[in-house]
């Protein structure tokens, strides 16, 4: 695998002898101190150019950063309908395991995106010195956030609520609409809610990660075992037990962001879990 100097440095070479390309930037991971760097993490850079179009008339420029295994071009697919408007992006994997995320971005919408952009964003290049500040990256976007009593509640409303269509699934023999519910909406209420306790004991100046991918480091073993445990789907009875567990920590962690908070534990938690517990013992 070629290291990131190298990599970085094929990056800005091509960009300074191109003279379409006037600014050159780094964005996510690679530019985050609070986050270790290791292999897998993507390199994010834009250019920002006279004239995307040129860009888009062939592949071939691609090369020079190395042989890939796969190229995906998300603003040139149909169904997967583009969000970037007048930007154009390739995300490449290449054959030794490194991986780039690139944006081409029009020059004249460089003062947009630095007004907009979410703070993780390190200046490598800038030939007309159009940057005339510092810019020091930051994850202060990402850092947890105080939940509203309003929040507080339409999360504990959208968990329970959804959890019956969980049940409807399983009660009806359709476990793929179970199991779906179950992943997209039950699962990371529950996940939000437990990000929120450990905040309101932690402070709010900390990101949880895409994903709550750091939640493990803020967990007892006991506590991480009892969350991974809500991710076993295979079959109906394991489907049932996810999902009373997934109750039970809901239970728990709402239950102690509410005390913290001082907001008000809905009481409806009672009446779904009797009805959940009444169609479960109806159908096993």
């Amino acid at each position: 695998m070629r290291s990131e100097q190298e990599m970085m440095d094929i990056f800005l070479d091509f960009a300074l002898n191109d003279e379409r390309i006037r600014l050159v930037t780094l964005e996510g991971s690679r530019t985050n101190r609070n986050i270790p760097p290791d292999n897998f993490q993507d390199y994010d850079i834009s250019y920002f150019v006279t004239d995307v179009e040129s860009f888009k008339e062939n592949d071939q420029w691609l090369e020079i950063f190395g042989k890939r295994i796969m190229m995906q071009k998300p603003e040139d697919m149909e169904l997967f309908p583009p969000e970037l408007g007048n930007w154009f992006s390739y995300i490449i994997l290449f054959e030794d395991g490194n991986k780039l995320d690139l944006t081409l971005i029009p020059i004249r919408e460089a003062e947009d995106y630095f007004a907009n952009n979410d703070g993780l964003v390190k200046v490598l290049l800038d030939k007309d010195s159009f940057i005339n500040y510092k810019v020091t990256p930051n994850d202060r976007q990402y850092w947890m956030k105080k939940p509203t009593a309003r929040e507080f509640d339409d999360c504990c409303n959208e968990f329970w609520m959804v959890s019956t269509y969980v049940v409807k699934g399983l009660a009806r023999n359709e476990i793929l609409f179970a199991i779906d519910h179950l992943n997209e909406i039950v699962r990371p209420n529950l996940l939000r809610m437990m990000a929120w306790h450990i905040a309101s004991q932690k402070g709010y100046s900390f990101s949880m990660g895409k994903n709550y991918k750091f939640m493990k480091r803020y967990l007892s073993n006991k506590e991480w075992e009892e969350l991974m445990s809500t991710y076993s789907v295979n079959g109906y009875q394991e489907m049932w037990k996810s999902l009373f567990t997934c109750y039970a920590l809901f239970r728990k962690y709402s239950k102690a962001v509410s005390e913290s908070l001082a907001y008000k534990y809905p009481d409806y938690d009672e009446g779904i879990t009797k009805y959940t517990e009444g169609i479960y013992c109806s159908v096993k």
